[in-house]
């Protein structure tokens, strides 16, 4: 481990990539990190223009779509929206959100409004592909984990754990946004059954 990481100073590798976030560090990240708090951070390379993916996902209604534990995302104004999410043991969570950064074509970034039941916030980035291939979709986020540790434990043996969760959505934005369509492995409702 370098110096730099040990004593927990920024190095060159990405906010995202940090095991544990430091909130002085994240204040330029647009995220609202406290102490005890989990980063996750993905990217995926999607065969699609940058502003394509950009409105999609803009859209909060789309999320839905193809983030599996979202069960519904209501547009309230331009900045703000109520988020229903699926949690372990059949249970929800709701929370308002509103938007802090919105730069068309690059990035989107939020927060969740104060007495939010699982305070969160984070960012989406949209970079042209160095390959000129398409476009890098990185999510950031940042978010207090309920009952801690524990918490994070049951989370993973129901699926829920957002860093899990993070992966298989942008996978699946990434065949909607690339084929129309989400694979699935279940089969279709209108299927013959036996």
């Amino acid at each position: 481990m370098n110096e730099s990481a040990a004593n927990g100073t920024p190095s060159d590798a990405p906010m995202s990539a940090a095991k544990k976030p430091h909130p002085e560090l994240l204040e330029g990240e647009m995220l609202d990190a406290r102490k005890g708090d989990v980063l996750v951070g993905r990217s995926v390379t999607i065969n699609r223009p940058r502003r394509e993916l950009y409105e999609f996902w803009r859209n909060f209604a789309n999320l839905p779509r193809f983030m599996h534990n979202i069960r519904r995302v209501v547009v309230e104004d331009d900045t703000r929206s109520h988020w229903t999410v699926a949690a372990p043991a059949g249970k929800t969570v709701e929370w308002d959100s509103r938007l802090t950064m919105d730069e068309p074509g690059h990035l989107i970034a939020w927060s969740s409004e104060e007495g939010a039941s699982l305070r969160n916030s984070g960012r989406v980035e949209f970079r042209d592909s160095p390959e000129g291939r398409g476009t890098v979709v990185t999510v950031t986020l940042v978010y207090d984990a309920p009952g801690g540790a524990l918490g994070q434990a049951i989370a993973k043996l129901f699926h829920r754990e957002p860093k899990i969760q993070a992966r298989q959505d942008l996978r699946r934005f990434k065949q909607l946004m690339e084929t129309g369509e989400v694979s699935t492995a279940a089969p279709p409702d209108a299927a013959p059954r036996a």
